[in-house]
């Protein structure tokens, strides 16, 4: 079906468009699709999409992402639009700064990238409260996600304003812009069962909803097997090769491929292969894919109160392609650029060739692409073990277990996803050199008044039950609940043996009985109830208890996830005991007051320049409710950015009155990593090649350099727990060694981010063994010393390529059954 029609187009346009990548013609063109693919005016297209956040990134940053992404074979950026960003209160709206969604479309477009709109405008993203503006849950009569008039009535009406705003720009592709595909709803499908009847009226109006809108380019809907028509349903996951749409008319979509996996508090580092992510990406235009999205091509920060859950980190790195930094990830950058490149050298044919499938057992496969007496081959070897020898049209071809061949003419091997020819950069932290910087830091610091609420109970509301947290349109992390409690002398309750209980769903609870601390509690990730109990003593007469609720993301996914408690759901009991007798004292439905936030947040004292505000003398460590403040150099040149909390506990940062996200730095990931080494082979899972634990989840925090200022800058922290900042740094990011792998007759290229290569440490061309930073000669060479050859083509320079092969680094002793590779390690 064609979304709209163009009656002209000039061969200029034409040939700027479909070679050059080039989106900068005015006139509208035509996105389409049959059964086989995406169509722009009327050809078939193999497309590479990568997943980038707007608002996990900074507008600064936006073009050289694209840009890298573009240079890494991409063809489209795909994006969420967030809803409760966007209007965080009823009818107010907020575009400004990292917001700017027309700004992020236009510098797409300028990129000379297709875009994908996913408007949802539920997202997940590990976002908070799954993008949703928690006032909507608040609206009376409302139940989100199910045909309810009160939640319809809003969510078309924000998927209208994005609709308007995009078309008034002109960003659609029927208008000429670079959007060619739409999303309404997201991943419904998964939690559709509970909502009965009621979830496929839903998903039949939002279909209904979204047509009626206009755009003039196909509407998709992931993870939605029964998509009413003429919506796309699309796949979501680790692999996607089986997946088939519901429409034979339908293209093969598959809208996140899931590059690595986000990380909580109190987990490790998920890490995902790259040769596992471009077995997945091969299998899947092998079964004849279309569209493919990188979720994450970038994954970015989650910069103040966005990360959801709960207890997303502040980091959304996803081990992407493009790092949290904007750095290229390598391997994975580089092993998939090569992937792209074949793959859109193959465009015609696996679009348009004969397709002939051939199964030689044990899970090895042949598919041959024909057209016009030209063919191509994909040999596939599913065995997690074993690898595997093709004979076909009689010569003989291996292929490694867990991997994809692809031989253009069906001839010669051009790329296999297991055999990574590309460097590997290891990153590292140098120390802030700017001017004068001293080494360490010069803190002064203020304590956070909350005598207000532990002393006097003052709050905003009242009200005679427990409040779930959410109550209050998510405004702040922190709510406090204070009541009185009186107890006269013959109370039966009164005892010496008395203690405070607490049912809650916090995620975290401060408790203070009578001004004084009395402990605190928080659940591990993945179990958010708990119950606080501690020894209290109470005072004859009025006692004035105050509990502080703080949470840490709201929870963003599942089936009826906004009705997921927080806060203290209670009860909140008094429990004496004498002797055998325990006399419980409810206080579930006293009178409540309620206080919303913290003083120094309603003050906003972390954008404050004001010097009265801070003291110097007797700088307190390890003290809670503990505010700090410092100021620095920017680091110099142009590397990016972080600041390492190490030895804070838990609370926020602010760089010039920027949120730089939580931070928790003294919650170590817990045990569940994995004990077997990280093998490519066998079904990716985010419990597979996990590392990191007993460390803290994480201590460095990007600061962008949009962020800083050419002079002194301000660091301010808010202490929740209790830490010292004495071992808080700047530093910046940059490679330090590349280690570079390249198999027999391919190119090798050695780059450091633009910077000199000052030696090469290692260099062999046979079947040299270990990883990088650790590998050793095996039990094979080339006669020429690969290690001279290599510092005289590289050492001083910011890049250089060489072939490995026996002409370049001469004959090796390797016996025929080798596989001979070139490795290299080089200093940046």
């Amino acid at each position: 079906m064609a979304y709209s029609n163009i009656n002209c187009w000039f061969h200029a346009c034409i040939l700027s468009f479909l070679v050059l990548n080039s989106l900068s013609c005015a006139f509208a063109y035509d996105v389409s699709y049959d059964g086989r693919a995406i169509k722009i005016n009327g050809e078939r297209r193999i497309l590479i999409s990568g997943s980038i956040h707007y608002p996990r990134s900074t507008p600064s940053m936006w073009p050289d992402l694209i840009n890298k992404a573009k240079e890494g074979g991409v063809d489209a950026i795909e994006t969420y639009v967030f809803w409760n960003a966007h209007e965080p209160l009823r009818r107010q709206y907020d575009f400004s700064g990292n917001l700017d969604l027309i700004r992020f479309l236009k510098t797409v477009q300028d990129a000379g990238f297709f875009s994908i709109l996913r408007i949802g405008p539920y997202v997940c993203a590990e976002w908070n409260f799954g993008g949703y503006p928690v006032w909507l849950r608040n609206l009376p009569g409302v139940e989100l996600r199910t045909a309810n008039d009160v939640y319809m009535n809003e969510m078309q009406n924000f998927t209208t304003l994005i609709v308007d705003m995009v078309k008034q720009e002109k960003l659609f592709a029927s208008q000429g812009g670079p959007i060619i595909l739409a999303q309404i709803e997201n991943e419904y499908g998964n939690v559709m069962g509970p909502y009965g009847a009621a979830g496929k009226v839903y998903i039949d109006w939002c279909a209904t909803m979204a047509e009626s809108l206009d755009i003039g380019v196909p509407w998709i809907m992931c993870q939605q097997p029964d998509a009413p028509q003429p919506i796309i349903n699309t796949c979501n996951g680790w692999y996607c090769h089986d997946f088939e749409p519901n429409n034979a008319n339908s293209p093969k979509i598959w809208t996140e491929n899931w590059t690595g996996w986000f990380k909580a508090w109190g987990g490790g580092d998920p890490y995902r292969t790259a040769e596992d992510v471009a077995y997945a990406v091969a299998r899947f235009f092998q079964t004849g894919g279309s569209l493919q999205n990188y979720y994450m091509y970038h994954g970015g920060t989650n910069y103040g109160r966005e990360a959801g859950g709960p207890y997303i980190s502040t980091t959304y790195d996803y081990n992407a392609p493009l790092d949290e930094y904007g750095n290229l990830n390598q391997p994975k950058y580089g092993h998939l650029k090569q992937l792209h490149d074949t793959l859109h050298s193959l465009e015609k044919i696996l679009t348009y060739g004969n397709v002939t499938n051939t199964d030689f057992g044990n899970s090895v496969k042949s598919t041959v692409f024909t057209l016009n007496g030209t063919s191509a081959c994909f040999f596939e070897n599913s065995n997690t073990t074993t690898d595997a020898t093709i004979t076909y049209q009689g010569s003989q071809y291996n292929v490694p277990a867990w991997s994809v061949s692809i031989l253009p003419d069906c001839k010669k091997e051009v790329y296999n996803t297991a055999k990574v020819n590309t460097q590997t950069w290891v990153k590292v932290r140098r120390s802030n050199e700017a001017e004068n910087e001293p080494v360490s830091l010069s803190w002064t610091w203020r304590p956070e008044a909350i005598d207000d609420a532990v002393v006097h109970g003052k709050g905003h509301v009242s009200a005679n039950r427990l409040l779930d947290q959410k109550v209050i349109n998510d405004a702040s992390d922190y709510l406090w609940y204070m009541t009185r409690v009186n107890l006269e002398k013959n109370d039966p309750i009164w005892s010496g043996n008395l203690s405070l209980r607490v049912n809650a769903t916090g995620h975290i609870l401060h408790a203070y009985v009578n001004g004084q601390y009395v402990g605190s509690e928080w659940a591990p990730y993945g179990v958010f109830n708990y119950v606080f109990k501690k020894d209290i003593q109470l005072n004859r007469g009025s006692n004035q208890i105050a509990l502080l609720s703080a949470t840490v993301g709201l929870t963003n996914y599942g089936a009826r996830f906004d009705e997921i408690p927080a806060g203290i759901s209670g009860p909140v009991e008094i429990v004496g005991r004498n002797g055998d007798e325990t006399i419980i004292k409810d206080l579930s439905h006293h009178k409540w007051s309620y206080k919303v936030g913290l003083h120094g947040l309603s003050k906003k004292i972390f954008k404050s320049s004001d010097p009265s505000l801070w003291q110097s003398q007797d700088l307190p460590v390890n003290r809670r409710m503990t505010w700090y403040k410092t100021t620095f150099k920017a680091p110099l040149g142009e590397d990016p950015v972080a600041v390492n909390l190490q030895g804070l506990g838990k609370g926020w940062a602010w760089v010039n009155g920027n949120n730089l996200g939580r931070y928790w730095a003294s919650l170590l990931a817990d045990d569940q990593c994995s004990t077997d080494p990280c093998d490519y082979r066998g079904p990716y899972t985010n419990s597979k090649c996990v590392t990191g634990c007993g460390e803290p989840t994480q201590t460095w925090y990007h600061v962008p350099r949009s962020f800083l200022n050419d002079g002194d800058n301000d660091l301010v922290l808010f202490e929740e727990f209790g830490g010292n900042p004495s071992q808080v740094t700047f530093q910046t990011v940059t490679v330090g060694t590349t280690c570079g792998n390249a198999y027999e007759n391919t190119v090798l290229e050695i780059s450091c981010q633009g910077r000199p290569i000052s030696d090469i440490k290692f260099a062999s061309f046979g079947n040299p063994e270990g990883t990088c930073g650790s590998f050793q000669k095996g039990t094979c060479d080339a006669n020429n010393d690969p290690l001279l050859v290599v510092r005289e083509a590289c050492v001083g320079k910011e890049s250089c390529s060489f072939a490995a092969s026996e002409t370049l680094l001469g004959p090796t002793n390797c016996d025929a059954s080798v596989t001979k590779r070139l490795v290299v390690e080089a200093v940046c």
